[in-house]
């Protein structure tokens, strides 16, 4: 027996293992691919040491800047978005590098050897911070065309539709650190062993159920949802339903990582305030999309697959519904009504 089953069995298989036990299952999972990963790996340590010290560290609050969206940038949004910035710069091997946090993206090589493109949201939910809320890290990577290796067109190179996303993943910052991820072939999920700093596989191939018992959205907008919407959120809380129960928390991140563990479904839809929705195509929607279809869920926009949309600039909105199978099968034909 190899040592790599050995660990198997007695449970300790890191996520870099993981990695690299599986990347002959898929054709782009090189070593410079799982290198890359790895730099993920580092950052989310490195922010999740951060924001379990924000208050004795003073790092709580406002920066005293506002992103491109108009957002007030927290100090942990700054910090967690330079550490992934420096981790990845690191690697060798991303080209490009885009955020919510940055108006455009960077440029890190231009040659060959930087054939990736990570895309990120350095910290999800970070207007919660302040109140103890869980937040989080999404990613999403992509291949760069090879023509596209010595011009400085970072934006087109960036604009890819969702489907065509070699990786995704999470990282959720609560009372444990865990990430998610994907390279296309099942979602895995690992826990952050404090003791060791080390991603310990948690769960492989991670299934959402096939339907669940709670739906989560802000009902405050109530009022400006499409009909369809409405007429699903109130069969919800009928008998012929179960009832649902609500859980929201307002960050997407924590959101979505009980509606995969638990099942039933996320919405944020467009309102009458928001009519092209208000998360973020490229850095949220896509990635959450991609690892709900790898647990057996969907995503759409209320009118199509997510991972199907052309994006048309880096910081595109959108309305994002995600969810177990049963749900999104009854949510889809309230919908059709609408037509």
């Amino acid at each position: 027996m190899c040592a790599t089953d050995v660990r198997r069995e007695s449970g300790l298989i890191t996520i870099e293992e993981h990695i690299l036990g599986r990347q002959s299952a898929h054709p782009t999972a090189t070593g410079s691919f799982s290198w890359l990963l790895s730099g993920i790996t580092l950052a989310a340590r490195i922010i999740s040491a951060k924001v379990r010290r924000a208050g004795i560290l003073d790092i709580l609050g406002d920066a005293g800047e506002s992103n491109i969206h108009g957002e007030q940038q927290q100090k942990l949004d700054v910090l967690a978005n330079k550490t992934l910035e420096l981790c990845l710069a690191y690697r060798g091997n991303v080209g490009i590098i885009a955020s919510e946090e940055l108006d455009e993206p960077t440029v890190l090589a231009t040659g060959a050897s930087g054939r990736y493109i990570v895309i990120f949201d350095p910290l999800d939910g970070s207007s919660n911070i302040d109140v103890n809320v869980s937040v989080g890290t999404i990613f999403s990577v992509l291949e760069r065309e090879p023509a596209g290796f010595n011009h400085h067109d970072a934006v087109s190179d960036v604009l890819q539709p969702g489907h065509r996303q070699l990786a995704a993943g999470y990282i959720v910052y609560g009372s444990s650190t865990v990430l998610a991820y994907t390279v296309g072939e099942g979602l895995h999920m690992f826990t952050l062993d404090p003791s060791v700093g080390a991603f310990i596989l948690a769960n492989e191939n991670v299934r959402m159920p096939e339907t669940g018992k709670y739906f989560s959205v802000n009902e405050g907008n109530y009022n400006s949802f499409s009909p369809g919407i409405q007429r699903f959120l109130q069969w919800c809380k009928t008998e012929e339903a179960g009832p649902y129960s609500a859980r929201y928390i307002g960050s997407l991140v924590a959101d979505f990582h009980r509606t995969l563990l638990r099942g039933g479904i996320f919405l944020y839809p467009s309102t009458a305030k928001a009519p092209g929705g208000k998360l973020r195509l490229m850095y949220e929607a896509n990635p959450i999309a991609f690892l709900a279809e790898q647990a057996g869920g969907e995503a759409t926009d209320g009118r199509g697959r997510i991972l199907e949309k052309i994006p048309t600039s880096l910081h595109e909105r959108t309305p994002l519904i995600v969810g177990s199978p049963a749900e999104m099968e009854r949510l889809n034909r309230e919908m059709s009504q609408d037509s």
